[in-house]
């Protein structure tokens, strides 16, 4: 069974920083693009970045770009966004999904496997 898992999210104050972990199972999480996506309350899902299986090209959503950076560990089969000056605004469900494509998804429609999506919260 192919499953991706996300943790590390959480209740955090402006400013402050979490960083997530997206853990694959049943699959090598190498050989696929993983994406990163939020959905808050009342709004559709949007790209917050990607990390491109082939080369490991990352990309970033304007609106994180500067404060996340996504990256790699294959040892642990593990993807992490490391998220620095939280804002209000990126309060969140967090999710990661794997896929096969080689560019960045503004919405994720191309992706394959999706995780259960963890809860980010930035509040004083």
């Amino acid at each position: 069974q192919l499953q991706l898992v996300e943790s590390g999210g959480g209740l955090v104050q402006p400013g402050g920083s979490l960083r997530l972990s997206c853990a694959a199972s049943g699959f090598t999480l190498d050989y696929y693009t993983i994406g990163w996506f939020r959905q808050a309350p009342g709004k559709e899902r949007e790209g917050v970045s990607c990390i491109i299986s082939s080369d490991g090209s990352t990309y970033y959503a304007d609106s994180v770009k500067g404060r996340f950076t996504i990256s790699r560990d294959n040892a642990k089969n593990t993807v992490y966004l490391q998220m620095n000056s939280l804002k209000p605004e990126d309060t969140a469900v967090y999710y990661c999904a794997a896929g096969t494509i080689s560019y960045y998804s503004d919405y994720g429609h191309e992706y394959d496997y999706w995780g259960q999506g963890t809860q980010v919260t930035v509040s004083s």
